[in-house]
């Protein structure tokens, strides 16, 4: 697709203390969530309610360099059986749109089951609907960017590991 479309390999070697941030695409809105400069945990931030596509990546790019992000996670809503669907159609087009306006490496991230996942975690805290549905997409965003970070972690921990085998 285009040279700032990484693997995860690449944002492991990203500079230290730049944060990540996730985004929930949505058709009506963009939910987005910011690690911390550690990048171990993963907050809600904010939604942006879609316009047109100059628009979004102007305040996407915007909230960006406000808070000194390093690099783009984006949840790809892979079908249950791993297939691409139109969602992930008009995600990569987002992302192939969005390429030509930032040097920021991006990351598409299997988002299955996030928007579930959150829906059952403010179900059982017993939040309203109209509330559930005015947090859920960043919510979303924060639970993908939350896998990502995660898997970072466990990259590290496997890396140390080699560089410092049991018995030295």
């Amino acid at each position: 697709m285009s040279s700032n479309v990484v693997p995860i390999e690449t944002f492991a070697a990203l500079p230290d203390h730049a944060r990540l941030l996730g985004l929930d695409l949505g058709t009506k809105t963009i939910g987005l969530a910011l690690s911390d400069v550690e990048r171990r945990i993963a907050t809600p931030l904010e939604t942006i309610k879609r316009i047109k596509f100059t628009l979004d990546a102007a305040a996407l790019l915007q909230i960006a360099a406000k808070y000194g992000v390093a690099g783009l996670v984006v949840g790809l809503p892979l079908n249950m059986d791993g297939t691409e669907g139109p969602r992930v159609q008009s995600t990569r087009a987002f992302v192939r749109h969005l390429v030509p306006l930032t040097p920021l490496p991006i990351l598409f991230w299997d988002e299955r089951m996030s928007t579930l996942a959150v829906t059952r975690t403010l179900l059982e805290a017993d939040a309203s609907r109209a509330k559930r549905a005015s947090v859920v997409d960043k919510m979303a965003a924060a639970y993908i960017l939350q896998g990502v970070l995660d898997r970072l972690t466990r990259m590290e921990a496997a890396a140390a590991d080699e560089d410092f085998p049991e018995g030295r």
